[in-house]
């Protein structure tokens, strides 16, 4: 069987290719002497796939961990939450290094493999589910096990909102997921706290940075995120990353998306469109994200300057006009038709 075959076993989505045994005929596997050669690569003890098929496609590689899984037992945490439709779930760890693709088993005794973290923690059946033919926890499931094991605070919460995002998984939902029966289990404490300090409405891994800097570093009041900002004739503004509309000030993340130039001029009108409503913004750069203090000093410096604002001179509301239909929640996304997703958060598919 040479490296063609691999049409035969094509993958649950375009572009994926199933790993295969080793087939002596050559029909549905290579044979033994063609794994040694340059057209196969092992994916996992016993398992192969095309050598052209890339190893680093993030979907490809969760696919390929699929025949580790024992009966009964599933992918979870940010595999899971990817192979469900979670497009912030990158696989990859804040270094840019491949994470590997968990796997809860239970009490079955496997092997972890490069690539392939086996966690001994119990899922019970029914939260066990089949997705495009791999078996995955549910995603409230997969969340909790993303966020009791992530490095610190900031991460469990960047998990939660960009869960929220693509709507798989409401703060109601995780919460309930953290039962007490849970206490006794790993990084528990850690996801709670999380849960606190999420948001459904956060646009990026980045803007959940931004807010985390903005309320936890700067000790302010908790900003709304992705608030619509109106003039006083019922006219969209803009949408603001963060937004207090108390003090009125708005926070801004410039990053390597927001430089292209296209993206660019767009924000600077954005900006302008607020300030000259009345409303002081700051930005965040991506270096901020590793040192906050100078965000944190643009920020007391803009609510000092709004302070000094006359109220009465406010060119802008946050209250809604009739025609504007509202995206904030994941209950609320979720009970948009198709059409009405397609329009109203076309962006995402952008952005992420």
């Amino acid at each position: 069987m040479t490296s063609s075959g691999a049409t035969h076993h094509a993958g649950p989505r375009p572009g994926l290719v199933r790993p295969v045994r080793i087939d002596p005929n050559g029909e549905l596997g290579p044979t033994r002497s063609e794994t040694q050669g340059r057209h196969w690569r092992r994916t996992s003890r016993g398992w192969y796939v095309p050598a052209h098929v890339e190893a680093s496609d993030v979907e490809q590689r969760i696919l390929e961990a699929g025949p580790v899984v024992p009966v009964g037992s599933a992918v979870t945490g940010w595999a899971a939450l990817r192979w469900m439709g979670g497009r912030w779930f990158s696989g990859t760890s804040r270094t840019g290094a491949q994470r590997p693709v968990e796997i809860a088993v239970g009490t079955h005794h496997v092997r972890h493999q490069a690539g392939i973290f086996i966690r001994e923690e119990n899922a019970a059946p029914h939260r066990v589910l089949e997705v495009d033919g791999l078996p995955v926890t549910d995603a409230s499931w997969s969340l909790s096990h993303e966020m009791r094991y992530a490095d610190d605070l900031a991460a469990a919460v960047v998990a939660a909102d960009m869960a929220a995002y693509d709507d798989l998984v409401s703060t109601v939902e995780i919460d309930a997921c953290l039962t007490p029966r849970q206490n006794a289990w790993t990084g528990v404490p850690l996801a709670r706290d999380a849960v606190g300090w999420s948001e459904e409405n956060s646009w990026s891994p980045t803007e959940t940075l931004m807010r985390l800097a903005w309320v936890r570093d700067g000790q302010l009041p908790p900003p709304l995120c992705n608030v619509p900002v109106f003039d006083l004739q019922g006219r969209h503004l803009a949408t603001p990353d963060l937004f207090d509309p108390v003090a009125g000030v708005a926070a801004e993340y410039d990053g390597a998306v927001h430089l292209m130039a296209s993206n660019r001029h767009r924000d600077v009108r954005r900006t302008g469109g607020l300030v000259s409503a009345g409303i002081v913004s700051v930005t965040m750069m991506a270096p901020d994200l590793r040192n906050t203090r100078r965000f944190v000093a643009d920020l007391e410096g803009a609510y000092a300057t709004a302070a000094r604002l006359p109220v009465a001179g406010r060119r802008w509301t946050v209250e809604q006009p009739a025609w504007w239909v509202p995206t904030d929640t994941v209950e609320r996304r979720r009970s948009l038709t198709a059409g009405e997703r397609r329009r109203l958060l076309g962006y995402r598919a952008r952005a992420a």
